[in-house]
Protein backbone atom coordinates (compact mmCIF):
# COMPACT_ATOMS: atom_id res chain seq x y z
CA UNK A 1 0.00 0.00 0.00
CA UNK A 2 2.62 2.27 0.70
CA UNK A 3 4.76 1.63 -2.08
CA UNK A 4 1.53 2.24 -4.61
CA UNK A 5 1.02 5.55 -3.07
CA UNK A 6 4.73 6.44 -3.42
CA UNK A 7 4.49 5.34 -7.44
CA UNK A 8 1.10 7.71 -7.03
CA UNK A 9 3.38 10.34 -5.42
CA UNK A 10 6.16 10.25 -8.28
CA UNK A 11 3.84 10.19 -10.83
CA UNK A 12 2.17 13.24 -10.09
CA UNK A 13 5.76 14.88 -9.49
CA UNK A 14 6.72 13.69 -12.88
CA UNK A 15 3.36 15.06 -14.56
CA UNK A 16 3.70 18.41 -12.72
CA UNK A 17 7.31 18.80 -13.93
CA UNK A 18 6.13 17.92 -17.71
CA UNK A 19 3.74 20.54 -17.40
CA UNK A 20 6.10 22.98 -15.98
CA UNK A 21 8.58 21.97 -19.04
CA UNK A 22 5.86 22.30 -21.57
CA UNK A 23 5.03 25.84 -20.36
CA UNK A 24 8.70 26.72 -20.36
CA UNK A 25 8.78 25.57 -24.19
CA UNK A 26 5.75 27.92 -25.04
CA UNK A 27 7.21 30.53 -23.31
CA UNK A 28 10.77 30.19 -25.52
CA UNK A 29 9.01 29.76 -28.38
CA UNK A 30 6.75 32.91 -27.60
CA UNK A 31 9.72 34.85 -27.04
CA UNK A 32 11.35 33.86 -30.18
CA UNK A 33 8.49 34.84 -32.29
CA UNK A 34 9.28 38.66 -31.09
CA UNK A 35 12.09 38.23 -33.70
CA UNK A 36 9.44 38.96 -35.95
CA UNK A 37 7.82 41.69 -35.03
CA UNK A 38 8.40 45.51 -35.54
CA UNK A 39 7.74 48.35 -33.42
CA UNK A 40 6.71 51.56 -35.78
CA UNK A 41 7.01 54.78 -33.98
CA UNK A 42 5.67 58.44 -34.81
CA UNK A 43 5.78 61.93 -33.11
CA UNK A 44 2.79 63.91 -31.93
CA UNK A 45 0.62 65.47 -34.71
CA UNK A 46 -2.04 64.31 -36.84
CA UNK A 47 0.08 63.37 -39.86
CA UNK A 48 2.40 61.20 -38.09
CA UNK A 49 0.03 59.09 -36.64
CA UNK A 50 -1.44 58.94 -40.38
CA UNK A 51 1.91 57.87 -41.52
CA UNK A 52 2.31 55.68 -38.93
CA UNK A 53 -0.66 53.62 -39.46
CA UNK A 54 -0.21 53.53 -43.41
CA UNK A 55 3.31 51.95 -43.02
CA UNK A 56 1.61 49.18 -40.42
CA UNK A 57 -1.06 48.69 -42.42
CA UNK A 58 1.41 48.11 -45.60
CA UNK A 59 3.92 45.99 -44.21
CA UNK A 60 1.12 43.52 -42.52
CA UNK A 61 -0.06 43.16 -45.63
CA UNK A 62 2.81 42.55 -47.55
CA UNK A 63 5.03 40.93 -45.44
CA UNK A 64 4.71 38.35 -43.14
CA UNK A 65 5.99 40.03 -40.43
CA UNK A 66 3.82 41.64 -37.01
CA UNK A 67 3.33 45.08 -36.51
CA UNK A 68 3.44 47.35 -33.54
CA UNK A 69 2.47 50.78 -33.72
CA UNK A 70 3.10 53.65 -30.97
CA UNK A 71 2.37 56.93 -32.35
CA UNK A 72 2.21 60.39 -30.54
CA UNK A 73 5.64 59.17 -28.33
CA UNK A 74 6.34 62.59 -28.59
CA UNK A 75 8.38 64.99 -30.40
CA UNK A 76 11.61 65.14 -32.40
CA UNK A 77 14.61 64.04 -30.13
CA UNK A 78 11.81 61.38 -28.19
CA UNK A 79 10.96 59.40 -31.02
CA UNK A 80 14.67 59.80 -33.03
CA UNK A 81 15.83 58.65 -29.17
CA UNK A 82 13.73 55.96 -28.92
CA UNK A 83 15.10 54.39 -32.51
CA UNK A 84 19.09 55.10 -31.42
CA UNK A 85 17.97 52.56 -28.79
CA UNK A 86 16.19 50.04 -30.63
CA UNK A 87 12.76 51.12 -28.83
CA UNK A 88 11.87 51.42 -32.75
CA UNK A 89 12.42 49.93 -35.52
CA UNK A 90 11.41 52.68 -37.62
CA UNK A 91 9.51 56.12 -38.45
CA UNK A 92 9.00 58.50 -41.02
CA UNK A 93 11.46 61.67 -40.56
CA UNK A 94 11.57 64.85 -42.57
CA UNK A 95 15.25 66.03 -44.23
CA UNK A 96 15.26 69.20 -43.15
CA UNK A 97 14.71 68.37 -39.12
CA UNK A 98 17.26 65.84 -39.77
CA UNK A 99 20.05 68.59 -41.38
CA UNK A 100 19.58 70.61 -38.64
CA UNK A 101 18.05 69.27 -35.08
CA UNK A 102 20.37 65.75 -35.56
CA UNK A 103 23.02 66.17 -37.12
CA UNK A 104 23.31 70.09 -36.31
CA UNK A 105 24.13 70.92 -39.65
CA UNK A 106 23.37 74.88 -41.04
CA UNK A 107 20.18 74.90 -43.58
CA UNK A 108 20.28 73.65 -47.21
CA UNK A 109 17.67 74.31 -49.68
CA UNK A 110 18.24 71.96 -52.70
CA UNK A 111 15.85 69.36 -51.69
CA UNK A 112 17.69 66.29 -53.30
CA UNK A 113 21.26 67.79 -51.62
CA UNK A 114 19.80 67.87 -48.61
CA UNK A 115 18.27 63.91 -48.58
CA UNK A 116 21.65 62.92 -50.21
CA UNK A 117 23.68 64.33 -46.57
CA UNK A 118 21.38 63.27 -43.74
CA UNK A 119 21.05 59.70 -45.45
CA UNK A 120 24.82 59.40 -45.78
CA UNK A 121 25.44 60.64 -42.35
CA UNK A 122 22.62 58.93 -41.04
CA UNK A 123 24.35 55.64 -42.19
CA UNK A 124 27.87 56.53 -40.95
CA UNK A 125 26.96 57.72 -37.60
CA UNK A 126 24.01 56.29 -36.53
CA UNK A 127 23.16 52.77 -38.80
CA UNK A 128 20.02 54.05 -39.76
CA UNK A 129 19.20 54.46 -43.50
CA UNK A 130 16.65 56.54 -45.11
CA UNK A 131 14.40 54.80 -47.74
CA UNK A 132 12.49 56.90 -50.43
CA UNK A 133 11.11 59.83 -50.11
CA UNK A 134 7.44 59.98 -50.21
CA UNK A 135 6.99 62.84 -51.97
CA UNK A 136 5.29 65.74 -50.20
CA UNK A 137 7.40 68.13 -48.36
CA UNK A 138 5.90 69.30 -44.93
CA UNK A 139 7.78 72.59 -44.21
CA UNK A 140 7.52 74.48 -41.81
CA UNK A 141 5.69 77.99 -42.19
CA UNK A 142 4.15 80.98 -40.38
CA UNK A 143 -0.09 81.42 -40.76
CA UNK A 144 -2.44 84.27 -39.69
CA UNK A 145 -6.36 85.07 -40.58
CA UNK A 146 -6.76 85.56 -43.77
CA UNK A 147 -8.65 88.85 -42.45
CA UNK A 148 -5.60 90.22 -40.23
CA UNK A 149 -3.35 89.53 -42.96
CA UNK A 150 -5.12 91.61 -45.14
CA UNK A 151 -5.81 94.00 -42.66
CA UNK A 152 -2.33 94.68 -42.37
CA UNK A 153 -0.93 93.77 -45.65
CA UNK A 154 0.96 90.91 -44.50
CA UNK A 155 2.23 88.37 -47.28
CA UNK A 156 5.65 87.55 -46.45
CA UNK A 157 8.09 87.05 -43.53
CA UNK A 158 9.66 90.34 -43.73
CA UNK A 159 6.42 92.10 -43.82
CA UNK A 160 5.33 90.33 -40.24
CA UNK A 161 8.69 92.03 -38.85
CA UNK A 162 6.74 95.69 -38.96
CA UNK A 163 3.98 94.05 -36.55
CA UNK A 164 4.54 90.83 -34.68
CA UNK A 165 6.10 93.78 -31.45
CA UNK A 166 2.65 94.12 -30.95
CA UNK A 167 1.87 90.10 -31.64
CA UNK A 168 1.30 87.07 -29.99
CA UNK A 169 3.09 84.13 -31.68
CA UNK A 170 1.49 80.21 -30.88
CA UNK A 171 3.77 77.25 -31.55
CA UNK A 172 5.01 73.92 -30.00
CA UNK A 173 7.50 73.92 -27.43
CA UNK A 174 10.25 72.16 -29.40
CA UNK A 175 9.59 75.02 -32.71
CA UNK A 176 10.92 77.92 -29.61
CA UNK A 177 14.12 76.11 -28.63
CA UNK A 178 15.09 74.63 -32.25
CA UNK A 179 17.31 76.54 -34.67
CA UNK A 180 15.42 76.15 -37.76
CA UNK A 181 12.35 77.39 -35.54
CA UNK A 182 11.68 80.72 -33.66
CA UNK A 183 15.43 81.51 -32.77
CA UNK A 184 16.62 81.10 -36.58
CA UNK A 185 13.47 83.35 -37.56
CA UNK A 186 14.70 86.22 -34.76
CA UNK A 187 18.38 85.75 -36.48
CA UNK A 188 17.34 85.44 -39.93
CA UNK A 189 14.50 88.16 -40.09
CA UNK A 190 14.64 89.99 -36.86
CA UNK A 191 11.32 88.54 -36.38
CA UNK A 192 10.25 89.15 -32.24
CA UNK A 193 6.61 88.85 -31.21
CA UNK A 194 5.31 90.59 -27.99
CA UNK A 195 4.56 87.24 -26.60
CA UNK A 196 5.14 83.90 -27.30
CA UNK A 197 3.21 80.86 -26.33
CA UNK A 198 4.08 77.20 -26.66
CA UNK A 199 1.19 74.98 -26.71
CA UNK A 200 0.18 71.59 -28.68
CA UNK A 201 0.36 71.87 -32.20
CA UNK A 202 -3.27 71.50 -32.99
CA UNK A 203 -4.26 73.74 -30.22
CA UNK A 204 -2.47 76.49 -32.36
CA UNK A 205 -4.52 76.43 -35.40
CA UNK A 206 -7.82 77.14 -32.93
CA UNK A 207 -5.82 79.92 -30.87
CA UNK A 208 -5.64 82.18 -34.31
CA UNK A 209 -8.73 80.89 -35.79
CA UNK A 210 -10.38 82.06 -32.60
CA UNK A 211 -7.92 85.27 -32.08
CA UNK A 212 -6.92 84.48 -28.92
CA UNK A 213 -3.79 84.41 -30.75
CA UNK A 214 -2.49 86.17 -34.51
CA UNK A 215 0.40 83.99 -35.25
CA UNK A 216 1.41 80.46 -35.62
CA UNK A 217 3.96 77.95 -36.68
CA UNK A 218 2.38 75.77 -39.07
CA UNK A 219 3.17 72.72 -41.32
CA UNK A 220 2.56 73.34 -45.07
CA UNK A 221 0.50 69.98 -45.12
CA UNK A 222 -2.04 71.16 -42.54
CA UNK A 223 -5.73 70.68 -43.33
CA UNK A 224 -6.48 73.45 -41.24
CA UNK A 225 -4.87 76.34 -43.20
CA UNK A 226 -7.57 76.25 -45.76
CA UNK A 227 -10.09 74.91 -43.73
CA UNK A 228 -9.75 77.50 -40.84
CA UNK A 229 -9.32 80.43 -43.69
CA UNK A 230 -5.58 80.84 -42.44
CA UNK A 231 -3.15 83.05 -45.04
CA UNK A 232 0.17 80.87 -45.16
CA UNK A 233 3.40 83.64 -45.34
CA UNK A 234 5.77 83.40 -47.76
CA UNK A 235 9.21 82.47 -46.17
CA UNK A 236 11.05 85.42 -48.86
CA UNK A 237 14.35 84.61 -47.20
CA UNK A 238 14.27 81.09 -47.73
CA UNK A 239 14.95 80.56 -44.27
CA UNK A 240 13.33 77.22 -43.55
CA UNK A 241 14.78 73.59 -45.14
CA UNK A 242 12.90 71.26 -47.56
CA UNK A 243 11.27 68.94 -44.86
CA UNK A 244 10.47 66.06 -47.24
CA UNK A 245 9.27 62.89 -45.53
CA UNK A 246 10.93 59.95 -45.75
CA UNK A 247 10.94 56.50 -43.43
CA UNK A 248 14.10 55.87 -41.58
CA UNK A 249 14.91 52.64 -40.56
CA UNK A 250 17.59 50.84 -38.07
CA UNK A 251 20.53 48.59 -40.08
CA UNK A 252 20.13 45.93 -37.90
CA UNK A 253 16.04 45.82 -38.65
CA UNK A 254 16.79 45.90 -42.51
CA UNK A 255 19.59 43.16 -42.23
CA UNK A 256 16.94 40.93 -41.09
CA UNK A 257 14.08 42.08 -42.53
CA UNK A 258 14.99 43.26 -46.14
CA UNK A 259 11.52 42.90 -47.68
CA UNK A 260 10.77 45.85 -45.73
CA UNK A 261 12.95 48.54 -47.91
CA UNK A 262 10.70 47.22 -50.86
CA UNK A 263 7.80 47.43 -49.14
CA UNK A 264 7.71 50.82 -48.44
CA UNK A 265 9.38 51.87 -51.11
CA UNK A 266 6.06 51.31 -52.88
CA UNK A 267 4.90 54.92 -51.36
CA UNK A 268 7.92 56.52 -52.49
CA UNK A 269 6.55 60.20 -54.62
CA UNK A 270 3.22 58.83 -54.01
CA UNK A 271 2.45 61.58 -51.19
CA UNK A 272 1.93 64.98 -52.88
CA UNK A 273 1.39 68.06 -50.73
CA UNK A 274 -1.88 68.56 -51.48
CA UNK A 275 -2.88 64.68 -50.78
CA UNK A 276 -1.23 65.05 -47.36
CA UNK A 277 -3.19 67.82 -46.85
CA UNK A 278 -6.10 66.77 -47.95
CA UNK A 279 -5.59 63.55 -45.68
CA UNK A 280 -4.37 65.70 -42.64
CA UNK A 281 -7.78 67.28 -43.22
CA UNK A 282 -9.92 64.36 -42.93
CA UNK A 283 -8.53 63.88 -39.43
CA UNK A 284 -8.39 67.33 -38.18
CA UNK A 285 -11.56 69.08 -39.98
CA UNK A 286 -13.89 66.00 -40.60
CA UNK A 287 -12.75 64.35 -37.00
CA UNK A 288 -11.82 60.83 -39.06
CA UNK A 289 -9.85 58.23 -37.06
CA UNK A 290 -6.38 58.33 -38.68
CA UNK A 291 -6.25 54.82 -38.80
CA UNK A 292 -9.49 54.39 -41.27
CA UNK A 293 -7.69 57.73 -43.30
CA UNK A 294 -4.57 55.43 -43.86
CA UNK A 295 -6.22 52.53 -44.48
CA UNK A 296 -9.19 54.13 -47.03
CA UNK A 297 -6.00 56.30 -48.90
CA UNK A 298 -3.81 53.30 -49.75
CA UNK A 299 -6.85 50.81 -50.73
CA UNK A 300 -7.96 53.83 -53.17
CA UNK A 301 -4.32 53.19 -54.46
CA UNK A 302 -4.38 49.95 -54.97
CA UNK A 303 -1.94 49.00 -52.49
CA UNK A 304 -3.49 46.96 -50.14
CA UNK A 305 -6.34 44.73 -50.38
Amino acid sequence: MKNQKMKKGIKSKTAGIFFVAMLLIVSVVGCGSSKDTITIGGKNFTEQNILVYMMADLIKDKTNLNVVTKPNLGGTLIVSQALDRGDLDLYAEYTGTALTVQLKEAPMTDPDAVYQKVKEQYEAQKKLTWLKPLGFNNTYTLTMSKAEAEKYGIKTFSDLTKVAPNMTLVCEQEFLERSDGYKGLETTYGLHFKTTKGMDAGLTYDAVKSGKADVNDAFATDGRIAAFNLVSLTDDKHFFPPYYAAPVIRDATLTKHPEIADTLNLLAGKLSDETMQQLNAKVDVDKQDPKDVASDWLKSQGLIK
